[in-house]
């Protein structure tokens, strides 16, 4: 369950914390309040329901954004074993906002590539959440340079608001990192698959999701700008995200009616972040199934669908 509450979830939170009260007050005497409490808990359910199954575009933005949603780590844990971490770009540095390295998801072995955000402020910080530099970019290159020597699957998880826009990531290359990142993606001749878990945020997320099979959660969000961002520009003021993410279609439900990405990953009731394992298990058995359906493309056929598939976007 969830610590953190978002502004539409208080009205639910309100009904499980008289939930957790009546079990308490139950587990404290001789009172027999099992049927109060299967009244309560079928409300708070009814309720969880409707409010999810009614989400605009910004609070899907929100949820996306949540501080209990699983991040590359999490997912890690539950989908892939025998991880062993690959880090540095052997030109500047390691950056932390990008996680990479071999593991097993199912019976094969892949090249996992991921965003990391952090869940709490010390990593957050240390991850800068999730926003690379161009080092990282460039090692997400190094590790696809790898996998296709190694004949391996690569499998990205995409979680960013946007690459770093710090001037020092601007002096050290940012834009052709990025450019160079996407690239790679491009001229992959092993499978390719991008699943986007939380924030898709521009280029930043595009540099590691130029794959065969994007796929995205439910309620994850993919823009070439942020709801806030592009408010600001347009309305000058940020107050106007809301419209912003409802004009903008960056929801999972909108990017496959355009053809942007390819399958939406069904989270469970409430969200990921009432469920990491839940996720998971889907993240799992959605990776697997589309692995498969790319063992039978030869390397040849595997770059020409990505390309083909990208090139006929707008």
């Amino acid at each position: 369950m969830a610590t953190t509450n978002l502004d539409f979830e208080k009205p639910i939170a309100e009904l499980e914390n008289r939930v957790t009260d009546l079990k308490a007050t139950a587990q404290k005497g001789a009172i027999d309040l099992d049927a109060d409490v299967a009244r309560l808990e079928a409300k708070a359910t009814k309720l969880l329901r409707e409010t999810y199954g009614r989400l605009t575009p910004w609070q899907k933005a929100q949820v996306a954004r949540h501080p209990d949603r699983p991040h590359f780590k999490h997912f890690l844990g539950f989908i892939a074993e025998d991880f062993v971490e690959l880090a540095g770009d052997r030109a500047f540095a390691d950056d932390p906002a990008i996680l990479g390295g071999l593991a097993r998801i199912g019976k094969r072995r892949v090249m996992i590539i991921g965003h990391e955000k952090g869940d709490d402020t010390a990593s957050r910080l240390r991850h800068n959440f999730g926003m690379a530099r161009p080092e990282g970019y460039r090692k997400a290159v190094r590790l696809m340079q790898l996998a296709e020597r190694f004949r391996l699957p690569v499998v990205t998880l995409v979680d960013t608001p946007g690459a770093f826009p710090g001037v020092e990531a601007e002096e050290r290359g940012q834009a052709e990192a990025i450019a160079r990142s996407t690239e790679q993606c491009l001229a992959l001749t092993v499978p390719l698959v991008a699943v986007i878990v939380g924030e898709g945020g521009s280029g930043g997320a595009v540099a590691i999701a130029a794959a065969n099979r994007v796929l995205m959660f439910e309620n994850a969000i993919y823009s070439v700008i942020s709801p806030e961002g592009c408010a600001s520009i347009l309305w000058r003021t940020a107050d106007k995200a809301s419209d912003a993410a409802e004009a903008m279609k960056i929801t999972a439900a909108d990017l496959k009616s355009f053809g942007i990405i390819d399958r939406i990953i069904p989270e469970p009731l409430g969200g990921a972040h009432r469920d990491h394992q839940a996720a998971s298990a889907a993240l799992r058995d959605a990776i697997v199934e589309e692995l498969d359906g790319l063992a039978q493309l030869d390397p040849a056929a595997l770059r020409a669908q990505r390309r083909a598939k990208f090139l006929a976007i707008g």
